[in-house]
C-alpha cells in the first residue's frame, strides 16, 4: 500500500508571486488573508505585492509562508486528499501541525507571528550553509569549538553551522569545504544561543492548546513519528534552539514505507534534500491550486 507523507519548506522558499494563484483560484483565501490581517495588522498580499514590510525578512516571511501553506492545505482536505505522516522544514512544521490539527489557524499564525518577531531581533549570531564538505572532519571541527552547532542537516552533501561569528569562521578554519555561503538571516537559529528567546516562546505555547494529531507528525528535533499532543509541544518547544534533523527525518519517512512526498508550499527545495537523501521517495510540488486540482 502506497503512503504519502506531506511535507512543508520553511523560510528561503517564499518569492512575491505565491499568493497570486490562491487570490485567484481559490474563493476561502481573500478570506484567510483578511483574518491574518487582523493577527497580524498587515496584510500578506500587500507584502506580497511590496506594498507592505519586506516579503525576505523574518519578521514578514514566516507569517506569510505560514498563511499560504495552510491554505494550500486546506484546499488538499476539501478534495478529500489525506497523509499518513507529515512534517516541515524548520518553520514549515507549524504548517505540518495545522495540517494534522494540532492547533486552528488563528492559534498557529500567533505562535509563527511571535516566533518571527523574537528571531528577527537576535543578534551577534552567523549561518553558513556549507556545500562539499568530509562530515566527520566537520564535526570533530564544530565539536571542538565552543559556540558553533550543526543547526540544519539537510542532505549528505549539504549542512548549515550556527553560532557566534568568531566560532563558525574557526570552524570554516579547520576544514575543506567545496562552497560555504552565509546566509542573510539575524541571529545564530537552531543553536542554544536562541535560549533567551526560546524561553520567551516558551511561555506563548504553554498557553496554547494542542490537540492529538490526526496525521503522525515528525519534528525537526526528533524525527520519531507522533500523535501525542504533549510529546509534540515539548519538540516544538526544543525546535528553536534545536538542529533541523532533515536527513534523518528522510530516513524515517523511508522506513516507514513512505514512497511518495508532496511538497506544498512555494518552491522545490524539500524535493531536492529528498531526492539526495532517499531517493526512493518521489516528491510532487503543490503550489499552487493548478498542481493541486492535478492530484487530487
Amino acid at each position: 500500500m502506497t503512503k504519502t507523507a506531506w511535507l512543508f519548506p520553511g523560510q528561503g522558499s517564499q518569492h512575491p508571486e505565491m499568493m497570486a494563484d490562491l487570490l485567484t483560484a481559490y474563493p476561502p483565501a481573500k478570506e484567510r488573508c483578511e483574518q491574518a490581517a487582523a493577527v497580524l495588522g498587515w496584510s500578506v498580499i500587500d507584502c506580497c505585492a511590496g506594498r507592505v514590510g519586506n516579503l525576505d525578512q523574518t519578521l514578514y516571511t514566516q507569517p506569510s509562508l505560514f498563511i499560504v501553506e495552510s491554505l494550500l492545505v486546506d484546499a488538499l482536505k476539501e478534495r478529500g486528499a489525506k497523509a499518513d505522516f507529515v512534517a516541515g522544514h524548520s518553520l514549515g512544521e507549524y504548517a505540518a501541525l495545522y495540517a494534522a490539527e494540532v492547533f486552528d489557524f488563528t492559534t498557529g499564525l500567533k505562535l509563527v507571528q511571535r516566533r518571527a518577531e523574537l528571531m528577527n531581533a537576535a543578534g551577534d549570531g552567523k549561518m553558513v550553509a556549507l556545500i562539499g564538505f568530509d562530515r566527520e572532519q566537520l564535526q570533530e571541527a564544530i565539536a571542538s569549538t565552543p559556540n558553533v552547532v550543526l543547526a540544519n542537516d539537510n542532505h549528505p552533501g549539504q549542512v548549515v553551522i550556527s553560532g557566534l561569528p568568531a566560532a563558525v569562521d574557526a570552524v570554516l578554519g579547520k576544514i575543506k569545504v567545496k562552497r560555504a555561503v552565509p546566509l542573510n538571516v539575524s541571529g545564530a537559529f537552531h543553536s542554544p544561543l536562541m535560549a533567551e528567546a526560546a524561553a520567551t516562546f516558551a511561555t506563548l505555547l504553554e498557553e496554547c492548546t494542542f490537540h492529538e494529531a490526526i496525521f503522525p507528525v515528525l519534528n525537526n528535533v526528533e524525527p520519531e513519528p507522533t500523535t501525542d499532543a504533549a510529546v509534540i509541544k515539548a519538540r516544538l518547544r526544543s525546535q528553536m534552539t534545536g538542529s533541523v534533523r532533515w536527513v534523518e527525518t528522510c530516513h524515517a519517512l523511508a522506513a516507514a514505507g513512505v514512497t511518495h512526498a508532496l511538497e506544498i508550499g512555494p518552491g522545490t527545495v524539500l524535493a531536492g534534500l529528498v531526492k539526495r537523501t532517499t531517493p526512493e521517495i518521489n516528491v510532487t510540488s503543490v503550489a499552487t491550486m493548478a498542481s493541486l486540482e492535478s492530484l487530487v
